[in-house]
């Protein structure tokens, strides 16, 4: 049964990051995608992945400060915070740095919320937002996914991380959002 379920998992992630790039257009302009997405090219800004679900990218002279839609990752002082952050290093360095944004909102702080894309070495593409929650290094923040395009989906890659016990579900970790609570 897990095997399935695993297999199912797998078939939804690769299904989602080819539909998405098969829609793509290879310029560095907003493209309008099937159902009115709009995917915007950005460059990782370097040494600017603060943690799991928060990074800086640029594009020519303008600069964003991206905040992943739907899910929230340790904290740095967190158990597990700076795996978070290096494990999104790892995503982000399969496409040197080439990320694909879905910019959604901007929330309180100004910075961009979106669901933000890789192009891995073999010119598919990651949604690292799912990734992060589906390895174990994010929790799904159900209070801020409805606005997401994918974000459905992240109850069912954390559902997959918990039942594999892969990072925060390995253990007694307590969510970002109640960590915060905690240390005001």
């Amino acid at each position: 049964m897990k095997f399935k379920t695993f297999a199912n998992a797998i078939a939804l992630f690769i299904g989602l990051g080819l539909a998405a790039y098969s829609q793509l257009d290879k310029t560095s302009e907003p493209t309008t995608v099937e159902d009115g997405q709009k995917f915007e090219e950005w460059q990782l800004k370097p040494g600017s992945i603060y943690d799991g679900d928060t990074l800086r990218v640029v594009r020519g002279n303008e600069e964003l400060k991206i905040r992943f839609c739907g899910i929230d990752a340790p904290e740095k002082k967190q158990k597990l915070g700076i795996e978070s952050r290096d494990h999104l290093r790892s995503l982000v360095e399969r496409s040197n740095g080439k990320l694909l944004l879905v910019p959604i909102e901007q929330d309180r702080y100004g910075r961009t919320v979106a669901e933000v894309y890789a192009h891995d070495r073999r010119s598919s593409a990651i949604n690292l937002n799912l990734q992060m929650v589906r390895d174990g290094y994010a929790w799904h923040y159900e209070k801020y996914s409805a606005n997401c395009p994918t974000g459905n989906d992240y109850a069912i890659a954390e559902r997959l991380a918990r039942e594999e016990k892969l990072g925060v579900w390995n253990g007694n970790h307590q969510a970002p959002w109640e960590w915060r609570k905690a240390n005001k």
